[in-house]
């Protein structure tokens, strides 16, 4: 499932505040994320990040030939479209944190002691 960035964004940023962590792998062409399910390695949701969108997909088990680089991916489903929610809903809290902290709140102008008491 493809998600798209929003353009003020860093599509790195967006994923690891969704809780995925970037996979390590010497054999992999480009650098992939992911998010454990459970205690093990699989299953696990996967990310690849190419020009300004998220591939998101879930991987229940290992490739099960040897010699195949290929996963048991699933790119649709219930489980893939509440995850996909779930990063679009902290792209959006990201892009809330991020420009609104860019409003500054207007300042009160300092009273003194009496000032505070008698109003003045």
């Amino acid at each position: 499932m493809k998600i798209p960035v929003l353009p003020e964004l860093n599509a790195i940023e967006v994923v690891r505040r969704a809780g995925y962590g970037q996979v390590n792998d010497p054999r992999a062409a480009e650098p992939s994320w992911s998010r454990r399910l459970g205690s093990g390695f699989y299953p696990r949701f996967h990310i690849y990040i190419s020009s300004g969108e998220i591939n998101l997909h879930l991987d229940q088990k290992q490739a099960s030939y040897e010699g195949s680089s290929a996963h048991n991916g699933e790119y649709e489903g219930e489980a893939v479209e509440a995850e996909a929610a779930r990063i679009t809903g902290a792209m959006a809290k990201l892009k809330e944190e991020r420009f609104s902290s860019r409003v500054t709140p207007a300042i009160e102008e300092k009273k003194g002691l009496f000032g505070r008491i008698f109003g003045v």
